[in-house]
Order: structure tokens, then C-alpha cells, then sequence
């Protein structure tokens, strides 16, 4: 299922969409929609990295602190 949508569900929602924006416009709403997708993907993808190096940055300075305290 999509999106826990019955096929009758989604039929429905397309005509809905297709009155509300009339057939001119799905392609570009549809492109549009395509483009907000990918940048939410990359918007993700860009916070996991920024996460994952606080995580090194992190890991780098406890290190730094043990070994320091061993040289002590």
C-alpha cells in the first residue's frame, strides 16, 4: 500500500488534484515536487554527515585527552 492508501484512495486524491490544478499544471507540479524531494534527500544527507563528523571531531578530542593523561 502507499502511503496506507487503498487504490479507490489514491484514485480519488488524483482527481482531487487534478480539478484543484487543472491537466496544465501537473507536469509542473510534478517537476516541482520532484525537485523539494531531491533537496530534502540531500538536506538529509548533508545533516548525517555534519552529524558523523562531530562524532570524529569528538572521538579526536577524547583521544587526544587519554592520551594525554597517559603521557601525565
Amino acid at each position: 500500500m502507499f502511503l496506507f492508501l487503498d487504490p479507490p484512495e489514491i484514485v480519488l486524491v488524483l482527481v482531487v488534484v487534478l480539478v484543484l490544478f487543472g491537466g496544465s499544471q501537473l507536469p509542473k507540479l510534478a517537476k516541482n515536487l520532484g525537485k523539494a524531494q531531491k533537496e530534502f534527500k540531500d538536506g538529509l544527507a548533508d545533516g548525517q554527515k555534519e552529524a558523523d563528523k562531530a562524532k570524529e571531531a569528538e572521538k579526536a578530542k577524547e583521544t587526544a585527552k587519554a592520551a594525554e593523561d597517559a603521557d601525565s
